[in-house]
């Protein structure tokens, strides 16, 4: 029983409904498909420990940010977010290698480049930034549809992507990738 309340405990994230921690809040330490029923809107977020990755829409769809520990008094000026949260994905812990693939083509077809590490800049690196599938085979990721770590941003965790649209693409442009190492 101690075992797992330790590991319950592991992960926390906690949204409030107003600025700076007000109004009515939810406690969450799991992934969760759909928080509306909880709160109806979300303007302040506070990790309390572990990594998530935090949805506009339900069932993880829709802009996606990365959120590790730390407080987050205002989501719309300090990370850019609307306050319109209604899913949430706990990113576990991993310790070991990272390796993806990219394939120029759909169903993991065509030109194949394998990463190992972050690249702030994939057309530089590889000469190309279109990427219409890929092959997470160790760590968890964040994709970016620009250069240096801009723009959108794409939770991939390990799995196959059979087109840019399974992980939430609105287009194959690959522009950065990171690592994720912090996710404790």
């Amino acid at each position: 029983m101690t075992a797992l309340l330790c590991k319950h405990l592991l992960f926390q994230i906690i949204f409030y409904e107003d600025r700076n921690f007000q109004g009515r809040s939810h406690e969450c330490n799991s992934d969760c498909a759909d928080l509306h029923s909880y709160f109806n809107r979300c303007n302040s977020i506070r990790v309390e420990s572990g990594c998530f990755m935090v949805y506009e829409k339900p069932n993880y769809l829709g802009n996606q940010y990365y959120l590790r520990r730390g407080e987050y008094s205002d989501n719309q000026r300090v990370i850019g977010m609307s306050d319109c949260v209604r899913s949430c994905r706990l990113i576990p812990q991993h310790r070991g290698s990272y390796k993806m693939r990219l394939y120029e083509r759909p169903d993991m077809s065509g030109q194949m480049h394998e990463l190992v590490e972050d690249s702030p800049n994939i057309q530089d690196r590889l000469n190309t930034s279109d990427f219409n599938s890929c092959n997470v085979m160790d760590g968890h990721w964040l994709l970016y549809d620009q250069p240096n770590y801009k723009g959108r941003m794409y939770y991939l965790r390990p799995g196959e992507y059979r087109r840019y649209s399974d992980w939430g693409g609105v287009s194959p442009r690959v522009g950065s990738l990171r690592r994720i190492t912090d996710a404790n």
